[in-house]
């Protein structure tokens, strides 16, 4: 029996085809960036146009699909940076892994109308719930799905913080990934 993430690609019709190489993002929430939510800080810019240039960068390797999560902090800014890049290669395409319907729950309401802002601007067959119902793994389930799908990771991580960022980056080297590592405190990438 086929899964549901199969029965999807079926009826989008890209079984058979070459899959478009994707790009997955994983990234700290706001509380574990060195500048806590105010993404008009000079080091929370210096990270946006790295981003930018690795977004760039993979987009010249040939990466036309980039995966985001959707969630608080890193992968919202790196969603934005995607479509602002989106504007000089048409091509280019984000894709919304979705962990629930309700994965707003709980947020700041700015933060919640970033996410459908975001969200306004993804084709609704190009934005892919995970599951219906938040469960204790569904942002892992997302996190897998997302890291399956990608050939490519790019990651801002500070390489000391435990949780989601650091369990899709293992992941993600575990399964071969090419990776990308932007710090948040220095803007330094480790490849």
């Amino acid at each position: 029996m086929k899964n549901s993430i199969e029965l999807m690609f079926e009826k989008r019709g890209e079984t058979g085809m070459e899959p478009m190489k994707t790009c997955c993002f994983t990234g700290h929430r706001p509380n574990h960036l060195p500048w806590r939510g105010d993404e008009a800080a000079p080091l929370c810019l210096a990270c946006q146009a790295r981003l930018a240039d690795e977004i760039e960068r993979a987009y010249r390797a040939g990466f036309r699909r980039f995966l985001c999560g959707m969630a608080m902090g890193g992968d919202l800014l790196f969603a934005e940076t995607v479509l602002a890049c989106g504007e000089a290669h048409p091509d280019l395409r984000l894709d919304a892994a979705i962990p629930c319907l309700n994965q707003t729950k709980d947020w700041p309401q700015e933060q919640v109308r970033r996410y459908r802002s975001i969200l306004d601007q993804i084709p609704s067959d190009r934005q892919i719930l995970i599951q219906t119902e938040r469960t204790r793994d569904c942002m892992l389930r997302r996190d897998r799905y997302m890291v399956n799908q990608s050939q490519r990771i790019v990651a801002l991580y500070d390489g000391k913080s435990a949780g989601g960022t650091r369990y899709t980056l293992s992941y993600a080297l575990k399964k071969g990934l090419e990776t990308v590592i932007i710090d948040p405190y220095t803007t330094e990438i480790i490849r």
